[in-house]
């Protein structure tokens, strides 16, 4: 019967005639109103507790927080494709640009570094000619790039190159007596060569004193210097280019004194903001449809920000009713098992990926429109969010039994086995830790690479297999000669073994 008929029988009771208000009657009245809340409640914990197929066909309540879900899944996704591609066009221009810049500066690179580093020196005389040529080619870079390159201005505002280098105080060495007396104080040199000077007779910079080095006491030499470049390659995306700033960074590290100067270089790409965009053509255009789609994104995880909210809401004050009717008709409280089951931890998963959606598209349209550029921030807004809504995806599954069955079974082995991996993680690291000062100082990393060199058992099966295969190529052309030869009035003849 519905509440309100339940209401009106009870209305209709109390009022009739000749029927008298005493203690029993109270009593009776009472128990009615606490059994009609019990059933109200036990009513809405039932719907409570339903899938939204039940909740439709119990209610006819339309389930407006499943269609919102699976309208976002599609419009997160397709909106991660399309940063993901633009940001590996970031990526892959930063990466030549290490490659190009390794080309340009760094004398006689045959472009494979060498373990950690780019190349190695052994003489005194390589040494100096590196040394000049990175200072040489960065006077002649405007006539030698390729790339759209420009100079940059470093830390203090100047344009040029820094070169610095650190050495032992002075001392002296002789390894013939095996007699060493030398100062274990680190001092720094350092000394500007801008742009200008460079463009004077060469040899009045090679052959000033900061270049006569002293290589028994020198531990490194570091040419520092900062460029400028505009990724020109975003606009056939129908992008607006991106401006960069690089660091540029080569360091001839002598810190071994072992005779070979290790020869580092390293390239920080900053992207910052373009002072003076003037694009003309479809660009504009695109980058308008992508911040409205932008837009659509973000008003579509507000709304799920909402109803998740309000859900939220709605199960604690469910949980209130429920905690004082318990408490009021059994005088004991509900156990924090049963309480947590109001807290649906789906709708908090997609609260957090909402809010990091929301945000994670924010800095992207700022990034579109060339106010930010953070893209790594944004990367991981965008990816762990875009991540929890496909994980949001496994609540919807477990409506399906069979389905339902697996997500169980996670739930239930997950704890047994991070605790597994915890004692595995524990057996790793000891012998990690073994393998690394045992076995460390002897690996070769060339070995990944190149594979393991042969051993003599190994070039001895290699020869016996190159000889059979030169007898098979031989008797194969003998073969083909003796088709050639043959007669056709052999043809009847039959040739066994």
């Amino acid at each position: 019967m519905p509440r309100g008929a339940e209401a009106l029988d009870l209305a209709e009771w109390s009022t009739a005639p000749g029927l008298s208000w005493g203690p029993g009657r109270s009593t009776a009245m009472a128990h009615l109103d606490s059994d009609m809340k019990e059933e109200c409640l036990r009513k809405d914990l039932r719907f409570y507790f339903m899938n939204p197929c039940e909740k439709y066909r119990a209610r006819h309540q339309i389930p407006w927080k499943l269609a919102l879900q699976i309208l976002k899944i599609l419009m997160v996704t397709a909106q991660l494709v399309r940063f993901g591609l633009s940001n590996q066009l970031v990526v892959a221009f930063k990466e030549e640009n290490t490659m190009a810049f390794k080309y340009l500066f760094l004398r006689g690179y045959a472009g494979v570094d060498e373990e950690n580093y780019s190349y190695s020196v052994y003489t005194q005389e390589d040494a100096y000619e590196s040394i000049f040529y990175a200072i040489n080619q960065y006077h002649r870079l405007k006539n030698v790039s390729l790339g759209t390159l420009s100079y940059g201005e470093n830390e203090e505002h100047r344009i040029g190159l820094k070169v610095c280098k650190q050495h032992y105080k002075k001392g002296t060495m002789f390894p013939s007596d095996e007699t060493l007396n030398i100062d274990s104080d680190i001092e720094t040199d350092c000394i500007y060569l801008d742009l200008q000077g460079l463009s004077k007779n060469t040899e009045d910079w090679k052959n000033s004193s900061f270049f006569r080095l002293e290589f028994y006491r020198l531990l490194l030499v570091e040419i520092s210097f900062h460029l400028k470049g505009i990724d020109l390659q975003t606009m056939l995306s129908r992008e607006l280019p991106d401006c960069y700033v690089f660091q540029n960074t080569i360091t001839f590290d002598n810190k071994a004194h072992s005779g070979k100067i290790k020869i580092y270089f390293d390239s920080d790409a900053n992207i910052e903001e373009c002072k003076d965009l003037n694009i003309s053509g479809s660009v504009q255009k695109n980058a308008q449809y992508v911040l409205a789609f932008d837009s659509f994104v973000i008003v579509i995880c507000l709304a799920s920000l909402i109803l998740c909210t309000r859900s939220i809401v709605l199960a604690l004050r469910l949980r209130k009713r429920f905690l004082n009717f318990f408490l009021e008709k059994y005088q004991r409280h509900v156990c924090n098992a049963d309480q947590w089951e109001f807290i649906n931890g789906w709708y908090v998963l997609v609260i957090i990926s909402d809010l990091m959606t929301i945000i994670g598209s924010i800095l992207k349209m700022e990034i579109q429109v060339k106010n930010i550029t953070n893209y790594d921030l944004c990367s991981i807004l965008l990816g762990t969010s875009t991540l929890l809504v496909w994980v949001g995806v496994i609540r919807y599954l477990g409506y399906f039994q069979k389905y339902n069955v697996l997500i169980l079974t996670m739930q239930a082995s997950l704890p047994k086995v991070l605790r597994f991996c915890a004692c595995a993680g524990m057996i790793y690291l000891g012998y990690t830790f073994c393998g690394w000062i045992v076995l460390g100082p002897y690996h070769n990393k060339k070995y990944q690479q190149n594979g393991f060199p042969e051993t003599d058992l190994q070039e001895f099966l290699k020869e016996c297999n190159s000889r059979e295969e030169y007898q098979k190529e031989s008797s194969a052309f003998l073969s083909r000669i003796c088709c050639l030869r043959r007669k056709e009035s052999d043809d009847h003849l039959i040739f066994t073994n």
